[in-house]
């Protein structure tokens, strides 16, 4: 073979030839995250995870090198989780940038919800959702089948239960309480301490937008408690992009045409293609953490 029909080593991967096979996916999910940030001269990162006190050491791990003069963009998708832990992730997020922007391919809901406020802007397609802030609590003593349930439901449950028969809670009672399984007085309360808590952390999520003023706050906290909190009957509740954008959030309604969205959602559909067993998703253009709680968004 002549010389110049070799392959030159500056068009190869610096990685072995199985070790980049085995890899592939994830390289080619990187290199479109890599083009974005020369596109739109931003820092990319994607977060598909429960939001859980765990997942804020991983999400600063994508975030600990980056630019604080440069804008931060973070895919964002998740059925939410724990609001202390979001309101955790805004205050890192914006120490660390110019300006925040979530986009929202699919899902951001209840604490991830509160994450997106925290954001100078939010981006959302047509079919984009975020959802009530209202908290969930992990029930079951089994680690491996534990669910996520709204405290609102829990409180629900108890209240049917209780309006059914005055000695709900007696042995005898056709509706006991132990049908009530894994919801204990504890669980039971945890959850109302939760709902009340639910105000304070939409405050304090809008306050981790570092330039709006304490009057902006204030009537933003107005104008989404009521959707968001007080009337939201489900947790699977639809808050698009218009009632956002009602509600007086920063939202960018994408073009599902235009360039930026198109490479956006061409970055999801990797991630969607991975399925629900590929766990959390934790990654940039330099970090790759695939099924690392198992939480999965």
């Amino acid at each position: 073979m002549a010389v110049e029909d070799r392959e030159s080593p500056l068009d190869t991967p610096s990685q072995s030839p199985i070790y980049h096979a085995y890899r592939a996916a994830q390289y080619a999910r990187q290199e479109l995250i890599s083009r974005y940030e020369r596109e739109y001269s931003c820092r990319l990162v994607v977060m598909i995870d429960r939001i859980i006190g765990p997942g804020v050491t991983m999400f600063e791990e994508l975030i600990y090198d980056a630019d604080a003069g440069q804008d931060l963009h973070l895919l964002l998708q998740s059925r939410g989780g724990d609001g202390e832990a979001a309101i955790r992730m805004v205050r890192a997020a914006q120490s660390r940038c110019r300006e925040l922007t979530v986009i929202v391919p699919d899902q951001a809901k209840s604490a991830a919800t509160l994450l997106c406020l925290g954001a100078h802007h939010i981006m959302m397609g047509a079919s984009s959702d975020l959802g009530p802030v209202d908290p969930q609590l992990r029930i079951g003593a089994d680690a491996e089948n534990q669910q996520w349930v709204a405290a609102k439901d829990i409180i629900a449950a108890v209240d049917y239960l209780k309006g059914l028969s005055e000695d709900w809670d007696e042995p005898s009672s056709p509706f006991p309480g132990w049908l009530l399984g894994d919801i204990t007085a504890i669980v039971f309360q945890e959850a109302r301490s939760a709902l009340a808590r639910s105000s304070d952390q939409l405050g304090e999520a809008l306050k981790g937008n570092p330039d709006r003023t304490p009057r902006e706050v204030t009537r933003l906290k107005r104008n989404l408690k009521g959707p968001m909190i007080e009337k939201a009957a489900t947790h699977g509740a639809l808050f698009g992009a218009d009632d956002a954008i009602k509600a007086g959030l920063s939202v960018i309604k994408a073009d599902p045409a235009g360039k930026q969205w198109q490479m956006i959602w061409r970055l999801w559909a990797k991630y969607f293609s991975l399925g629900p067993r590929a766990g959390g998703v934790y990654e940039n253009a330099k970090i790759s953490q695939v099924g690392f709680f198992g939480g999965r968004g």
